[in-house]
């Protein structure tokens, strides 16, 4: 068994974080263990999250150098370099087994992107920041006091949920005009263990343990998933089903690939969708994002509507509002007239500017008129908060900054090993 996961190369398939039981009941028999070798093993992987074979102490010595020396090890990406911002949100650059880096995000109390789509993790917004209705502050009602009883180590950390923003591709090809990520191009997928082991990482780093302390995923990292759908589907299912955190905390974004809607619609086990609108006519979303030319807003917009919502659950519209782009008030109308009759809410997002890019971010006032004339047409419509622009880690802003010096200097680097609680 030196292929139990198929993604990538050899290195990435000598990964044992990533395989499914099934396949570590194969690898354990092929080692003439018995089948219940397989369950302690993927307990060590998913529940202790070990980051090294001989930490699976339940084996003997021997098993351990035996897998070591079919060249098997955990496989987990490694935190190479993180920057914190002012903000409290963390930018980790992690490096892969082929020497290939992806960046993943650390937003403690999130950044307000469940908010209305009727999710648990809307209902901790509402309930922890004080928020109500379609109002656009974030901070918590003045002189409310925030419960940390019983929160585990995240009240410890002054704060009572976290948002994990992970990557699917090493860079991305969807070549989004107002992205950094995009001036990378594509160099390879990541394989499941590959995303899902991002999550791993940075839950280790902040001592999180999973039913105590509450994670949400956003897969809005470098890349697209739906590029990657196997690789995407599969690491969901290794975060669900064997690490422990549920579907509804996970929200997945796509810029648009119509015929993998269709698919993700039929899955069994299904984060939330958010898709990435950007603008309200084919004209001015084909300039922003060329992937209109494939498939254009209507078809999108008819692949959602076979998504077999929940009682509670509404599809999120992301709309990153560009200066005197995408932000007037005639685009506010037609956003309405598009989403008109679906059971939807749109996530405002101010551009968050990047060296080399020729936009600039909207007036103050042009946001808040294009909120309100969408609440008062019954739309709901959220103001996204920034987090860790500073440090070039808020949405659209990645781009492993190891090529980038000048982006970690904005803080100060921060040591890659756990702190304590």
């Amino acid at each position: 068994m030196s292929n139990i996961i198929k993604d990538v190369d050899s290195k990435a398939s000598e990964a044992l974080f990533g395989a499914l039981p099934d396949e570590l009941k194969i690898l354990m028999e092929g080692m003439g263990q018995k089948p219940y070798r397989a369950a302690q093993l993927a307990n060590a992987l998913y529940s202790q999250r070990v980051t090294d074979l001989d930490q699976v102490t339940v084996f003997p010595t021997a098993l351990r150098g035996q897998l070591k020396e079919a060249g098997y090890r955990v496989g987990l990406p490694e935190i190479v370099q993180a920057a914190r911002s002012v903000d409290g949100t963390e930018r980790y650059l992690m490096r892969l087994s082929d020497g290939e880096t992806v960046e993943t995000v650390w937003m403690p109390d999130g950044d307000g992107g469940e908010r209305g789509d009727g999710s648990e993790a809307s209902l901790e917004e509402e309930e922890i920041e004080g928020l109500e209705g379609n109002v656009s502050e974030f901070s918590p009602e003045p002189g409310r006091k925030r419960d940390t009883r019983n929160m585990g180590a995240l009240a410890w950390s002054g704060y009572r949920r976290a948002t994990i923003c992970i990557s699917s591709q090493v860079g991305c090809a969807v070549n989004c005009q107002f992205c950094l990520t995009a001036k990378l191009g594509i160099k390879r997928n990541l394989t499941a263990g590959e995303i899902a082991g991002q999550v791993v990482a940075v839950l280790n780093r902040h001592g999180i343990k999973i039913g105590k302390d509450r994670i949400n995923l956003v897969f809005m990292g470098m890349g697209e998933p739906f590029l990657n759908y196997e690789s995407f589907i599969r690491s969901v299912t290794i975060l669900s089903k064997h690490i422990g955190i549920p579907e509804s905390r996970m929200t997945v974004s796509t810029s648009g690939i119509e015929p993998a809607i269709r698919r993700f619609a039929q899955e069994p086990i299904r984060p939330k969708l958010a898709l990435s609108l950007n603008a309200s006519n084919d004209r001015v979303r084909e300039e922003v994002m060329p992937i209109t030319r494939k498939w254009k807003i209507a078809e999108l917009l008819e692949a959602v509507k076979t998504i077999p919502l929940s009682k509670r659950e509404w599809v999120t519209f992301e709309y990153v509002l560009l200066g005197g782009v995408n932000d007037q008030p005639e685009h506010a109308r037609e956003v309405l007239e598009l989403l008109k009759g679906l059971r939807a809410k749109v996530n405002l997002i101010v551009w968050n500017p990047g060296p080399g890019i020729a936009y600039t971010q909207p007036q103050p006032e042009d946001v808040a008129v294009f909120q309100k004339m969408l609440i008062e047409s019954g739309m709901p419509a959220y103001i996204r908060r920034p987090r860790g622009r500073d440090i070039y880690a808020a949405c659209g802003q990645l781009k492993r900054t190891v090529e980038s010096p000048e982006a970690a200097l904005l803080v100060g680097i921060v040591p890659a090993a756990s702190p304590s609680m």
